[in-house]
Order: C-alpha cells, then structure tokens, then sequence
C-alpha cells in the first residue's frame, strides 16, 4: 500500500467568519448540515526522501514542518524544510533504550521547541533544533504520573501545565504539571447515555476517545471523537462548554468484557484550532460496511474525506469534500490563505513515494440559502 503526504492550499472563502465571536448561549446543540459544500481538487507532486509507513500527524512551524509516522519500523518523526519539503532528519528511534521511544501518540510544537508523547513509556519529550537545522538535541523529558491512564493526546496549556484526555472514564481531561504529576481533573463526558456513564466507564472513556486541539490565544479547547460525530468546544477564557453532535449521534458501542467495542461509525481523526474557526477532519465510514467489504475482499479507502470547518462558537460554517482520503491537517491563516497540510493511503498507485498535494481547483458544489 503507498503512504502520501499533501498540502492542499485552501482559499479563504467569501463568508464572514464573524460569527466564530458571537456568544455562546447553548450548551448542547445538534447540526444537521453545513451551509456551504465545497469540493477540493489537487495535483500530486512526489518527493521519494522518505517512505512512511502510516504518516499520521503533521505540523507545521516557521520554515519547518514535521511529519509523524504512527507505525514507523525506525524513526516516527520526519522534518522537512517547508514549504519545498526538503529532507532535513529523522527523529524519535524506535526502540526500549533511554532515548527511543516506544510509541508516537502526537507532537506539539511551542516556538522553536517540540513536544513528543510517547505512552508506551508515559513521557512526554522536548526537543529543538540545533543552529544548522538539520538535527535535534533532547533538552528536557517528563515522565507522567501513574494515575494517568494512557496518554493518547495532549496539549500545552501553558508553559507549566498539559492537558491530556482522560481515559479511565472518571472526568474529560487530565491538567498535568511540568513535573509530570497529575495536579486535577475536570468535566465529565457528555454522553446522554447515562448507564454507561454510572456503570461502564472505561468502555465509555474508550468509545468516547477524543482528539484535542488548544489555542491558547483565544482559550478555546476543542476535542472530537473518534467514533460517532461529536464536537466539544471549551472556552477557558469565559468557562463555557459547548457540545455539537451531527447526524451520526453519539459513539455508538457495545460492551465486551469490559471493554468498548465500536458498532457504529469511524468519526474524527484530527482537530485544529484557528484564532477564527475549528477544522476537523471527518470519516463517517460505517463499521458494518468496513466489516462487509473486508469479508468481499474490498479495499476501502482509508481516511477521512472531509474536513468540516465550524465556528469557535460551534457554528457549521463549511464541509470540504476531498478528493483523497486524509487523517491530519494543520491550517495556517496567517497567509491569507488557508493552508492544510495532511497525509492519505493512496489506494490508486502502487508507487512508494512521498508526495506534496497543492490545490489545482476549488469547485463550489452546493450551497444552501438561509431560511428568511
């Protein structure tokens, strides 16, 4: 199977985004669609530096941008220079010794420094570049506390303090000091489902795995799950919570010795916060079709082809609908333009190549009128 990693650049659309700062007077709101529908198309450049097994995350800081590969055989991190992606390094051995790691879970970049979680080991790793930019020196290394139950995401909050979700089903997010220790846990997970919550909450927590975004300039925490179709948004700034479940509703799983067991959809595999919208991409692959395909010996694509864009406030703005299958993005707005980075499995070539995507056509496909 060939592995890709694109950038599509995305034109900043005609609607005002003014309403991402309108105040937010529900808690607990579903959408049924997005007003605006657009198709992206894009031209494949290949780049062969690099072969990725399953490029999962990427981020981009300044003239560098940083891919991780979730089941890397060597090393899970990949610099580039950007945005020519130029081979810089690799990073992040895989391995037991002192300064590999055992799993990549999501980086983070603060200024010219990056964070790596590893939860195989339970640490989280800051690394920066050295003054040639073509490698990287460990400046400092945190080992979560045990009361932590595997740490699958994570943001910085600020410069002493992480969130990571909470995966024992006991709150919504874990607040970490510097030193690794657990200082308190906030909210809970909300599900409408209230037997579960009183009586299966690891199955629950694991139904309900989220992937979390933070901007700390406008203190908005964004997370989206998994499974089902199901946005948070926290404002740290004012405390308020905001959650928006589209038409695929909520997780929907079953319980099997003790654990969750998905039945209904695969939902969102990444999340980013703007300083004006929220963008996460979105599946909506059934597991029942995934299950029969498999049995017919049908290859689906795998990924997620649109990325849904919604106000801070957790208002629908717009759905993008791909013309590949991606997992993460990364938006730069600063640029005037919106720039998604991403990766996909290509199912269409049986080339192993690295390759850069660059929007060739934005082609509006549906618009809805507002109801007057």
């Amino acid at each position: 199977m060939c592995l890709f990693i694109i950038a599509c650049l995305i034109s900043l659309f005609s609607f005002s985004l003014s309403s991402c700062r309108q105040e937010v007077q529900k808690t607990n709101v579903a959408y049924v669609d997005f007003p605006r529908t657009i198709e992206l198309k894009a031209r494949v450049i290949p780049q062969d530096s690099i072969l990725f097994r399953y490029p999962f995350r990427v981020h981009v800081q300044g003239d560098k941008v940083v891919v991780m590969d979730l089941h890397a055989t060597e090393y899970f991190f990949h610099a580039f220079r950007y945005p020519d992606f130029q081979y810089l390094t690799s990073f992040g051995k895989r391995g037991d010794a002192p300064e590999e790691i055992l799993s990549a879970e999501n980086f983070r970049w603060n200024g010219q420094f990056l964070w790596m979680l590893d939860a195989g080991k339970s640490k989280l790793t800051r690394l920066s570049f050295t003054l040639s930019g073509d490698s990287l020196l460990r400046t400092e290394v945190v080992s979560l506390d045990k009361e932590i139950l595997r740490a699958l995401d994570f943001v910085q909050y600020d410069d002493s303090t992480f969130i990571i979700p909470d995966y024992s089903g006991d709150s919504r997010f874990c607040w970490v000091n510097r030193q690794g220790k657990l200082h308190r846990k906030t909210g809970t997970i909300p599900t409408t489902n209230e037997d579960a919550l009183n009586n299966a909450c690891p199955a629950l927590a694991q139904a309900w795995r989220s992937f979390i975004d933070y901007n700390p300039r406008n203190g908005v925490l964004a997370a989206v799950t998994q499974l089902g179709e199901v946005l948070e948004i926290y404002n740290l700034k004012d405390s308020t919570h905001i959650v928006r479940v589209g038409p695929c509703g909520e997780p929907d799983f079953k319980v099997s010795q003790g654990y969750g067991i998905p039945t209904g959809i695969m939902g969102f595999s990444d999340v980013q916060v703007t300083d004006n919208a929220i963008y996460a991409v979105f599946h909506g692959r059934s597991f029942k079709e995934i299950a029969q395909s498999a049995r017919s010996g049908i290859n689906l694509p795998d990924g997620g082809q649109y990325i849904y864009v919604f106000s801070l406030a957790g208002e629908p703005l717009c759905k993008y609908v791909l013309g590949h299958y991606i997992y993460g993005i990364t938006i730069d707005e600063q640029r005037g333009v919106t720039v998604s980075y991403t990766h996909l499995r290509a199912h269409e070539t049986g080339r192993n190549l690295v390759c850069r995507l660059l929007l060739e056509k934005k082609k509006k496909i549906r618009m809805k009128k507002k109801k007057k």
